[in-house]
């Protein structure tokens, strides 16, 4: 019997579906997700395969059978834990507000294995869109296990740098078949060459780099950057506008949003020189542009403006690369414009409510002005020399 290696992959959305799923599908590994969704989870165990469609502008649709899947219920926890014993690499992608609540099942994973394989090392791909997740992760999962337990040895944290774009299903497409997901062509996985400990796994269209800090930040600070702009000054616009194409048709719109992410790519050669060179920069800014721009994938400002409590932190598209900017004393007056743009952002998806969070946002931070918003919602408090002027340009206003 020919062994066939497996993927565990916390979170069966989007991207877990559309992406890290597919990869390693693909690539010959039998994927085992672990999802809370039990009509998902039912489906994927009935069908083992599901649907990959590949939206091009201008183009037909490509479609993709991804098979040798299942599912496990994310209730399940002694399930999930045999799992963790017997897998071969993990990933997550699950979001910024669910990875706490794995936290705990991976830890009690992590110590069933090494009882019951030994010196055994098990590497986690997190596949999760914010800065310094491996470090948030070492100390979470460390502060869990014992203190004999040889994590560093065991464990092997691989933060990645997420550029796929996955639109929100329809409720319409769900019904018509609720597996499969749509997304587009690129399908480069940028992972830490350091995090691994065993070897670097062979999967068609990973690229291993070495310095993922760097790559982490220019999809925040450049691909981040860029999108919400689209959203926000979109919004900004036409409240009645539904996709960032339609925003970027708009030249003006397309300008600021274009002399955004340019400044932001001149901070990032200056902090990233030997990784990031400001030609390639360049060209990654016109690709992206052209992606963004995507008709078939009828991405909208709702899905790629919501949720104003993350995307206004500090560590964030929008306020993170103005401090990084002011810290290489470069100019970010055009990064500026659409933060001012972000605190207007009211879009509606398409039952025609707000994002439940961005409503809280809205009743609770707004009322008490900028100041407010810029300590409690940016998190912009601290003394440190750049926190302060980049507070100080904001209130000065455009």
């Amino acid at each position: 019997m020919i062994y066939k290696k497996k993927l565990l992959q916390f979170g069966a959305g989007n991207i877990g579906r559309s992406f890290i799923g597919q990869l390693f599908s693909r690539s010959g590994y039998e994927v085992v997700f672990i999802d809370i969704n039990k009509e998902l989870v039912k489906e994927l165990n009935k069908k083992r395969a599901y649907k990959l469609v590949i939206k091009r502008n201008e183009f037909p649709d490509e479609i993709i059978l991804i098979d040798n899947v299942r599912a496990i219920d994310g209730y399940d926890k002694e399930a999930v834990i045999r799992e963790i014993v017997d897998t071969d690499i993990l990933a997550t992608a699950v979001g910024k507000y669910t990875l706490p609540q794995i936290v705990s099942v991976i830890a009690q994973g992590l110590q069933l294995r090494e009882e019951k394989r030994g010196k055994n090392p098990l590497d986690i791909i997190i596949a999760e869109n914010f800065r310094n997740v491996a470090d948030y992760l070492r100390k979470e999962l460390k502060s869990l296990l014992p203190l004999e337990y040889p994590f560093e040895g065991l464990v092997g944290l691989i933060e990645s740098s997420i550029g796929k774009m996955v639109p929100l299903m329809k409720e319409e497409d769900k019904k018509k078949d609720l597996l499969w997901v749509f997304a587009e062509p690129y399908n480069t996985l940028i992972v830490d060459k350091k995090g691994f400990k065993n070897p670097i796994p062979q999967i068609r269209d990973l690229w291993a780099v070495e310095n993922i800090k760097a790559y982490v930040d220019r999809k925040l600070f450049i691909h981040n950057l860029g999108h919400s702009a689209a959203a926000y000054l979109g919004y900004q616009y036409d409240s009645k506008m539904t996709f960032i194409y339609e925003a970027l048709e708009v030249p003006e719109i397309y300008k600021i949003v274009r002399e955004g992410m340019k400044q932001s790519a001149v901070a990032l050669n200056e902090a990233y020189p030997k990784d990031l060179a400001l030609p390639d920069l360049q060209n990654h800014i016109d690709d992206l542009l052209f992606r963004f721009q995507n008709k078939s994938l009828e991405d909208t400002i709702f899905r790629v403006g919501r949720d104003l409590y993350r995307k206004l932190d500090k560590n964030e598209r929008l306020i993170g690369p103005m401090l990084l900017a002011q810290r290489q004393g470069t100019p970010y007056n055009k990064i500026k414009v659409t933060f001012y743009a972000a605190l207007d952002f009211k879009a509606k998806d398409q039952k025609g409510e707000m994002y439940p969070l961005d409503k809280i946002f809205f009743q609770r931070e707004y009322p008490r002005g900028l100041k407010h918003i810029l300590k409690s919602v940016c998190h912009l408090f601290s003394h440190q020399d750049e926190e302060v002027k980049v507070r100080e340009e904001i209130e000065k206003g455009i």
